[in-house]
């Protein structure tokens, strides 16, 4: 490689809204998506919520010469959502599948059953590698409620030590998707600390696009009022994140985002907005990275976020562990219904009793079982990632005693104080 060594890398990122049967104008939308990718020829195209199979396989036909390289992510009952296209031949591809997920029985949010994942792909470029990876976690339904804080910080530690662990070999790590988490949240915070990735528009030269670089914004026709009730810009939700290593420097030139339309005929390509991002390599000093923190302010940070991470954990871990309690206590009842109808017929009681009871019985125990069984293993992966957290902590600090049971963190407090505020 040459001791002047520089290049441009042009990537695309989009949660595309493409829900077979559910997602307005999705045939239209996924048309004019595939005929902007093939003018505009970026290096890599990461797409998340691609839930149709059918609908990858026509983008690929249509976009097979501009992007001869692309793969689909499979996973769950419905499927990841996760693609990518890219100009450049793609050497190697790996997927993993996030520990937690959200609750089978909250269908009418589906997350469970899509098996969230982060996709990973390794390009060589002029002899650089770079490791390029598209995710898409749990979604927040409720910011004043979110069930499913604690489920998205383990995703996000999961997702940083996926990174981590995979990313040794390569010269610049790429990472765009959907964190369904703002950019001062736990979660967010987190993945930053302990991959030392860089925010494209934060760190971005040339910024154009919607106000404060959000992603769902009120001029998009299929976003409504109540998704963005508290926040008057809108929110940003999708990143693109990058970082250099082994001697690399990497910029991002220029950052743009779609508006609430795109450039054609004015209908927006999906409830959010694009993110085309130019990045520029070259040789020169990598970029600090704070996972090794060895400046004292930055690793108070990342001690910091660390302990929170750990305490919000734990809580959830207390309340799956109380459900699973309460789910064996109703399964020790229906084992009983179930058994008094047997107690009935040997004694030769009412037959019609024995009916009755039998039923409700066996619903229990099915219904009980499954929620025992499912908040048994949430409190099992909590409990996982509690452990690596605490770990960390420890390196980070030190020491490795965290003291008490978990209290609600400095940065869980803000956080409550302001959803209160938004209410």
């Amino acid at each position: 490689m040459k001791p002047n060594f520089s290049l441009r890398l042009r990537v695309f990122n989009l949660n595309c809204w493409d829900i077979p049967y559910l997602t307005k104008h999705r045939t239209d939308r996924l048309k004019r998506l595939g005929d902007f990718l093939n003018v505009e020829s970026f290096d890599l195209a990461l797409l998340e919520e691609v839930w149709s199979e059918q609908d990858f396989r026509d983008l690929r036909q249509k976009l097979s010469l501009a992007y001869p390289s692309a793969h689909y992510f499979r996973s769950g009952i419905i499927g990841s959502g996760l693609c990518v296209f890219s100009k450049h031949p793609i050497q190697e591809i790996y997927q993993h599948v996030y520990t937690l997920n959200g609750y089978p029985y909250m269908i009418h949010h589906g997350d469970w059953f899509c098996g969230k994942a982060v996709g990973l792909l390794v390009l060589h470029l002029s002899g650089l590698v770079l490791n390029a990876y598209v995710t898409h976690l749990h979604a927040e339904y409720s910011r004043q409620k979110d069930i499913y804080l604690a489920h998205r910080v383990a995703q996000a530690w999961e997702l940083a030590q996926f990174i981590h662990h995979t990313s040794k070999k390569a010269d610049v790590v790429l990472l765009c998707g959907d964190l369904n988490m703002h950019p001062g949240d736990l979660g967010c915070c987190l993945l930053k600390e302990c991959t030392g990735l860089h925010d494209a528009y934060l760190e971005t030269q040339d910024f154009k696009g919607s106000k404060e670089g959000c992603t769902m914004v009120r001029e998009n026709c299929y976003v409504t009022d109540r998704e963005l009730a508290p926040f008057p810009f809108g929110i940003r939700i999708d990143y693109v994140l990058y970082k250099a290593t082994s001697g690399f420097y990497i910029s991002c030139k220029t950052l743009r985002t779609t508006t609430g339309h795109d450039y054609t005929n004015g209908m927006p390509l999906s409830d959010h907005e694009a993110l085309m991002a130019t990045l520029c390599v070259r040789h020169g000093p990598p970029q600090e990275s704070p996972s090794p923190a060895h400046d004292p302010v930055e690793k108070s940070a990342l001690a910091s976020v660390l302990r929170q991470a750990w305490t919000e954990l734990g809580l959830a871990m207390a309340q799956a562990r109380w459900w699973s309690a309460f789910a064996s206590y109703v399964l020790g009842l229906g084992l009983l219904l179930l058994v008094l109808p047997c107690v009935l017929e040997a004694g030769q009681g009412a037959r019609e009793v024995a009916l009755l009871l039998w039923a409700p019985g066996a619903g229990l125990v099915l219904a009980a079982g499954a929620v025992y069984l499912f908040h048994l293993q949430e409190a099992k992966g909590l409990g996982r990632a509690r452990a690596e957290l605490q770990h960390a902590l420890g390196r980070a600090q030190g020491a490795q005693d965290l003291g008490p049971e978990p209290q609600p963190a400095p940065l869980l407090v803000q956080q409550d104080r302001d959803r209160a505020q938004e209410q």
